[in-house]
């Protein structure tokens, strides 16, 4: 069969559309098909266990202010002669404890935020009555990484951060970023895991993956679009060009 000039010219048009084309719509929207869903389970809870190098605020307060300064009392830093009084602040060292005053070793590793505030409630009862105590964690980061608009370590000031608010903060994943294949690596104590992600599907809500830990990293990977195009070439545009000109010059010189 003979094809024409002008017909070779629509299929390469055909395949710098094809090549240029972005990614399926259905892999870019998030949270597909949410409004179908009745409802989630809002009983999920989630809290971070502390681990080890978490860096602790342990603030004692009680209403009589004088019984509490022994367990509130600030860290001296600096060389002899030049000191300066900052907060206080706990690492967990390897084996999950910290070094409390008056109390001495107590160990909060494996605990979440709310079950080490009890238990060091408990034991500062014995020393003062009806004490409070507040506990955070000072050096909370996740890392993002991969097709997105600002990859790098974000600090999280709150409690507990999604993933959604993690690929919020780096900017977003870009057109060519895999959404239904996302990676989360979790270090537990030395340990890792790994779990894989479609924030494409509602169903993420209910998964306890849904929230970050600390030092938890989010690598978003290169979808086919991008790949294909670095395999074929970054001139892959410049050639179709050249080539639909070339067509187009030998068309118009025929008639």
């Amino acid at each position: 069969m003979k094809i024409s000039l002008k017909n070779a010219f629509i299929f390469i048009v055909l395949i710098g559309l094809f090549f240029s084309s972005c990614a399926n719509k259905k892999e870019l929207i998030y949270l597909q098909g949410i409004d179908n869903q009745k409802s989630y389970d809002g009983s999920l809870r989630y809290e971070i266990k502390l681990q080890s190098d978490d860096l602790l605020s342990i603030v004692v307060s009680a209403e009589n202010a004088e019984v509490t300064i022994p367990f509130n009392l600030p860290q001296v830093q600096g060389n002899v002669g030049t000191t300066a009084m900052t907060g206080r602040t706990f690492l967990i060292d390897n084996d999950g404890f910290i070094d409390y005053p008056v109390l001495g070793k107590v160990k909060l590793g494996g605990l979440t935020r709310t079950e080490a505030t009890k238990k060091l409630t408990e034991m500062i009862t014995n020393y003062i009555t009806d004490p409070s105590v507040n506990v955070r964690i000072l050096n909370y980061k996740i890392s993002v990484l991969g097709e997105v608009a600002k990859p790098g370590n974000y600090q999280i000031n709150g409690e507990r951060i999604t993933v959604l608010e993690a690929l919020s903060l780096a900017g977003d994943i870009g057109i060519y970023g895999k959404r239904k294949n996302i990676l989360v690596i979790h270090d537990d104590e030395g340990k890792k895991t790994y779990t894989r992600l479609d924030i494409t599907d509602p169903d993420i809500l209910n998964s306890p993956s849904y929230y970050l830990a600390q030092n938890d990293i989010v690598i978003v990977e290169t979808n086919k679009t991008k790949l294909n195009g670095s395999v074929i070439g970054p001139n892959i545009s410049l050639w179709l060009t050249s080539a639909s000109v070339l067509l187009t010059l030998l068309i118009f010189l025929k008639n």
